[in-house]
């Protein structure tokens, strides 16, 4: 049985326990992380057959199979390289972490030199099996919309940055339209799902992204478009944000759960 290990106890984190601990994912929980003891302690008291140990990442990875990052960017750059050079497994949700092309060539480097594998999870989009067979032809342009509620978005870099305040906004806004290089470095934790679709179909450099503030929604709603040489793909999907955390879909986690339950399948569905 697979050996699993957690590196942020979050609502992702924490969903991604009760799944394993409830069988759901046929897999042993061995450890799980993360800055704040009292998430870990949240975590744990909701246990009810798992009994994970409380380690850092490097031990993790030494007695782990797979280890699933779900914390921040800085999480991946500081952990990944030596997770991946204990010959262990890395699920990363953090994707925006994987624009600076050094660090993402370090880390395929080191995965081959380990044998080992990195997943990322399609996270709070759907499309990333059509944009990968799509991109196989080639693709002209891909354009993702973010549509966020203003909870979702307090506290990002960029807000900061460019002194924005969304507190009085009656109507939607445009904040950021550019390449997805600069979106996922801007809004860390708001728009992953834009690095995700940036590594399956043409490039963080490419990509175009549009994130809107709108103080009259309660879902984080997300539009992808796509043009190539297979023809026109656009999609909608419209997320419940995660109870505890509105910068979190739902979707996310449930993404995360289902690629671990595919991985410890024997049997593969879809690409």
């Amino acid at each position: 049985m697979i050996k699993i290990g957690v590196i942020g106890c979050g609502f992702i984190g924490s969903q991604i326990c009760m799944a394993i601990d409830s069988g759901f994912i046929e897999a042993e929980l061995t450890g799980i992380f993360d800055f704040s003891g009292e998430k870990v302690n949240s975590v744990l008291s909701e246990l009810k057959n798992a009994s994970p140990q409380k380690l850092n990442p490097e031990q993790l990875s030494e007695i782990c199979d797979l280890i699933v990052e779900c914390a921040s960017q800085e999480a991946v750059l500081k952990y990944a390289p030596p997770i991946l050079s204990n010959g262990c497994d890395l699920m990363i949700l953090s994707a925006g972490a994987l624009q600076n092309r050094d660090f993402y060539a370090l880390l395929q480097k080191t995965a081959l030199q380990h044998d080992c594998k990195v997943y990322i999870p399609s996270g709070a989009i759907a499309g990333t099996d059509g944009l990968k067979s799509a991109a196989v032809a080639g693709l002209n342009s891909v354009t993702v919309t973010t549509r966020k509620p203003v909870s979702g978005l307090i506290g990002s870099p960029y807000l900061l940055e460019k002194k924005i305040d969304l507190s009085q906004i009656k109507e939607p806004i445009l904040l950021f339209e550019g390449k997805a290089a600069d979106a996922v470095v801007a809004f860390p934790k708001n728009v992953n799902i834009c690095a995700t679709i940036s590594l399956c179909g043409i490039g963080f450099e490419k990509t175009v992204v549009r994130i809107i503030a709108d103080p009259n929604i309660h879902e984080n709603i997300h539009e992808l478009e796509v043009f190539g040489e297979f023809g026109h793909m656009k999609m909608t999907i419209e997320n419940k944000p995660s109870p505890q955390n509105p910068k979190t879909s739902y979707l996310a986690a449930l993404s995360t759960i289902s690629m671990l339950k595919r991985i410890t399948n024997p049997i593969q569905i879809g690409i």
